[in-house]
């Protein structure tokens, strides 16, 4: 057992195992805290440990995000380029053509990704908008491809539509911790976050949903955020971990910026606490060394964006990822 290996002064601040436990642990943010706690040797062999239960531990999944509509957004998100009222080089661009978002779905596929990912800078998608969007999603299905959008808050009925032109994943993060969620966006609240996820359940859509981290928030906040996620009826299927992209011009531009080590114990608390989700190295990863992200792959991540560009923000090359991914014996899933 586990347990053996470990020191004995770090158990009692262990939460539960969760494969030890019922198909739907719950977890306490106190439980998650004692794991940030645990010394980093003991926290990554947990973590491996459980990775390892339920996944290839050298697969790693690659999906490619596109930015369909970018800028222009009526939100307050203080991490985000895209909104409207704040300063920055992003513009306010139309939604893509359907033969280009095509091809850059070609270009992803060819490049090895498996999921297509569709982001577009809305507080949520009007019937119009949504329409265009729905062709978008039968063209990659069509390819081959999984699909996945981001669209912002949805409502009811259009998850479902989404669901019938084939989608198969639907993002929508929940940031932060509901403490922490009023520093972050006031524009919508958390509840609202909170039901776009039970239209997407709801209709069957696959779920995906994490949170940005470094934005000035407390480990026990990092420990709320994935206590939010843990303890739903049923995790995120898909899960990003998010490391702050400072832009100028946002209000999160200037942050005291984390502790990579941080960033990894929250890679490893999150497999821990979801085992059975894909944990997603996300934005942030052109800022970290090749070996903090090998850190982050040994703690549980097994999925990562591929491509230069992030919706608005830089990512490493997909040249750089194969030859990272090459150093480390890492397949793509």
């Amino acid at each position: 057992m586990l347990e053996t290996v470990i020191d004995t002064r770090a158990l009692s601040k262990r939460a539960p195992e969760p494969e030890l436990q019922a198909a739907a642990p719950r977890w306490a943010v106190q439980d998650i805290v004692a794991l940030f706690e645990l010394p980093f040797s003991d926290l990554m062999h947990r973590a491996q440990t459980v990775h390892r239960k339920h996944f290839d531990p050298n697969a790693v999944q690659v999906s490619t995000l596109l930015s369909i509509k970018t800028g222009g957004c009526s939100e307050d998100c203080g991490y985000c380029p895209q909104a409207a009222r704040y300063h920055t080089e992003v513009e306010n661009e139309p939604l893509m053509a359907l033969a280009d978002v095509v091809a850059a779905a070609q270009a992803a596929k060819d490049s090895g990704a498996t999921r297509f990912c569709m982001g577009a800078a809305w507080r949520g998608p009007k019937q119009r908008d949504l329409e265009p969007v729905l062709e978008m999603v039968k063209a990659v299905k069509a390819m081959g491809l999984e699909s996945c959008a981001t669209l912002g808050m949805l409502k009811d009925g259009q998850a479902e539509q989404l669901r019938d032109a084939g989608l198969d994943y639907y993002n929508h993060n929940l940031d932060t911790a509901p403490e922490y969620y009023g520093d972050v966006i006031t524009t919508r609240t958390y509840q609202d976050r909170l039901d776009t996820l039970d239209r997407v359940r709801s209709a069957d859509i696959h779920v995906c949903s994490g949170g940005i981290i470094g934005m000035g928030e407390t480990r026990v906040q990092r420990a709320g955020l994935l206590a939010q996620l843990a303890n739903m009826e049923q995790p995120p299927e898909s899960v990003p971990i998010n490391l702050l992209t400072q832009v100028e011009g946002t209000p999160m531009h200037g942050t005291e910026a984390l502790d990579p080590l941080e960033f990894v114990r929250t890679i490893a608390a999150a497999r821990i606490t979801m085992p059975t989700s894909h944990v997603r190295l996300s934005a942030g990863r052109q800022s970290m060394h090749e070996g903090i992200q090998a850190l982050c792959f040994l703690a549980g991540a097994n999925s990562i964006f591929y491509g230069e560009k992030l919706l608005t923000t830089g990512n490493p090359e997909v040249d750089a990822d194969r030859a990272l991914f090459a150093k480390l014996g890492i397949n793509q899933a």
